[in-house]
């Protein structure tokens, strides 16, 4: 067995009270995606078995409000393929959801991101998270993911 002591640039370890990694999290799509991004390059994590994050359909309520309980599980599990994927933990967010993008359905992720332990940094809209992230089929996570690497604390606050 090897083991490694991760450490900062200036050669301190690193902290483990400080925040953990930001994500990008795409719930545009019939699937959610999660996404990492490190100096301005993302990439799709997927989890052990290969296959995408959950079904994002039983997340929204008919006026397109999320629903707290199977957001917060949806999150919780992409949370975890981050986890598993980063070896590291995952504490921040940038989620691109698909319209409507009001101050309600914003508040209602962010109600169902508390229940999961994810701070959600910004919430874009799904054509914005693409142009950031390019025109792939997994764009918006990616553009969601160098979002949230923009916005991330730096470690150790």
């Amino acid at each position: 067995m090897i083991l490694f002591q991760i450490e900062e640039p200036d050669g301190s370890p690193l902290s483990a009270e400080g925040p953990g990694a930001a994500i990008g999290i795409d719930l545009t799509d019939a699937e959610a995606r999660v996404a990492i991004a490190v100096g301005g390059n993302a990439e799709l994590l997927r989890a052990g078995d290969g296959e995408p994050g959950p079904a994002t359909a039983p997340l929204r309520d008919a006026k397109g409000l999320f629903l707290a309980t199977p957001t917060s599980a949806a999150l919780l599990a992409l949370r975890g393929i981050a986890e598993r994927a980063l070896a590291r933990p995952v504490t921040h967010a940038v989620v691109a959801i698909a319209a409507p993008l009001d101050d309600a359905v914003c508040a209602s992720l962010a109600e169902a991101a508390a229940a999961s332990d994810v701070a959600i940094l910004r919430v874009l809209d799904g054509r914005e998270a693409l142009a950031l992230g390019g025109n792939a089929p997994q764009g918006a996570a990616l553009g969601a993911a160098i979002a949230a690497e923009d916005l991330a604390p730096p470690a150790g606050e």
